[in-house]
């Protein structure tokens, strides 16, 4: 869940309603459907997860969602964040995060590996490329740390 979540820029909420059928392993998409604002969006599903996703989707023909709570149905949004939680703590990492931390964290690498900020746009379903922008500022902090080899 956290993987996805990071590797495809999702919104707790989008993860957790996230359906098997909106998984498209062939092209290596995701369908993102009724989320903020009621709006869809497709975005990338990460090659490295891929085969984890696909044993997960099969595991269990009759889920309907790709990541179901035990008594069936989607999970919670809280749960999704406990599960963070969780796994912040086994990680060692004592800086301050939440969930919607590794949808900041996909942005910023992407510009960080020089994706164009319309494609980061689209990819997070930004109405306003100013919302977008404000990871151009992060990566642009960043650079400030840079060195001159000189």
């Amino acid at each position: 869940m956290l993987s996805i979540s990071y590797g495809a820029g999702l919104r707790v909420c989008e993860v957790i309603n996230l359906k098997i059928e909106d998984v498209d392993s062939e092209r290596n998409l995701i369908h993102i459907k009724q989320s903020k604002g009621g709006k869809d969006r497709v975005t990338i599903l990460p090659e490295k997860i891929k085969d984890d996703l696909k044993n997960l989707m099969y595991a269990n023909d009759n889920q309907r969602y790709l990541f179901e709570s035990e008594r069936g149905g989607n999970l919670t949004t809280r749960t999704a964040q406990k599960i963070f939680e969780q796994a912040l703590k086994r990680s060692g990492i004592i800086k301050k995060a939440s969930f919607h931390s590794l949808r900041h964290s996909f942005a910023t690498h992407l510009l960080e590996n020089g994706v164009d900020v319309r494609y980061v746009q689209e990819l997070l379903g930004h109405k306003n490329i100013r919302t977008t922008q404000i990871y151009t500022h992060v990566t642009n902090m960043a650079l400030r740390n840079i060195k001159s080899p000189l």
